[in-house]
C-alpha cells in the first residue's frame, strides 16, 4: 500500500495511486487532512494543465508547496484529476 511520509508521519496512504512521470498521485480521500494547508502557488504544465499546491505542516515543521494537484487537468491527464503528488523531501514508499 503506497504511503507518503514526511517528518516521520504518514501523511497519505492509499490502496492504489496513479503514477505519472514517476510521481505517485494519491486520491484526495487518502490524505491525512490535518497536515495540509492550501497554498496560493499555481503553476502550469503544458500537457496536464494548471496545478495548485498544498503546504505540509507536521507538528510545526512546515514544508511549503510540497504537494500538488490538478483540479481540472487537460483531457490527456484526466486520470489524475484532484489526486495529490509530492516532492521536497516527502518520501513515497510502495
Amino acid at each position: 500500500m503506497p504511503k507518503a511520509i514526511w517528518n516521520d508521519k504518514v501523511i497519505a496512504e492509499a490502496e492504489q495511486t496513479e503514477v505519472v512521470e514517476g510521481n505517485h498521485y494519491f486520491p484526495p480521500d487518502s490524505l491525512s487532512e490535518q497536515y495540509f494547508k492550501n497554498s496560493d502557488t499555481v503553476t502550469t504544465c503544458a500537457w496536464k494543465g494548471i496545478a495548485r499546491y498544498y503546504t505540509i505542516d507536521v507538528d510545526g515543521s512546515v514544508n511549503p508547496d510540497a504537494a500538488w494537484y490538478y483540479p481540472n487537468p487537460k483531457p490527456a491527464a484526466r486520470n489524475i484529476a484532484g489526486k495529490v503528488a509530492f516532492w521536497k523531501g516527502v518520501k513515497v514508499v510502495p
